[in-house]
């Protein structure tokens, strides 16, 4: 069931833009759909704006989109250290050690990551099912935290959990910088300005 969404606002081409969206898992943070993976042209049907930095297919949450060259910069590009906020289940359950392991920078293939705010979630937060459902195992539990970065290297979160031994299962974009994803269901969007 397609989510509801405002109606799209007609701009010029000198009006500046900038939308919120609840990216749903399996969909690409470009307008063009491929393979299984939609794109978002599905959801959003504004012209001339585009992603601000990436949200990978089988991650949720909040994508930023904008016909602003210097804004998408500025919200995109790791110089910026623009804060990430995700929340991630995770398989297993973090001990002190995984935690303080991520907060001071985790060793990845492409180099030590800057150090992450990183908390337990200590009641699962109330959000939406995911579409298909996540891999669970019931011999092992899940778990969920928080984690704030201010870089945006490919899959970083992802990363960053497994080499402490918490993979990843369900990955959700919750802020970035000052805009949340407060108010919007899987497949909404709404201007931000």
């Amino acid at each position: 069931m397609k989510a509801h969404q405002p109606n799209p606002i007609p701009v010029s081409n000198t009006e500046r833009r900038l939308i919120r969206f609840n990216k749903p898992y399996g969909v690409l943070s470009q307008f063009t759909a491929e393979g299984r993976w939609r794109g978002l042209k599905d959801f959003i049907d504004v012209p001339g704006v585009y992603a601000a930095g990436r949200l990978d297919a089988d991650s949720e949450g909040l994508l930023l989109l904008t016909n602003d060259g210097q804004e998408q910069a500025r919200l995109s590009n790791p110089s910026f250290k623009m804060e990430k906020c995700y929340w991630a289940q995770v398989e297993g359950e973090p001990d002190d050690r995984a935690l303080m392991q991520l907060r001071q920078g985790v060793q990845l293939n492409d180099g030590i990551t800057r150090p992450a705010q990183v908390r337990r979630l200590d009641t699962p937060p109330q959000l939406w099912d995911r579409d298909p459902p996540i891999r669970t195992r019931k011999t092992i539990p899940t778990s969920w935290i928080e984690l704030v970065i201010t870089e945006g290297r490919n899959r970083q979160v992802r990363r960053m959990t497994a080499a402490v031994g918490l993979p990843t299962l369900r990955l959700i974009r919750m802020a970035l910088g000052p805009y949340t994803l407060e108010g919007l269901a899987p497949g909404a969007w709404c201007d931000a300005l």
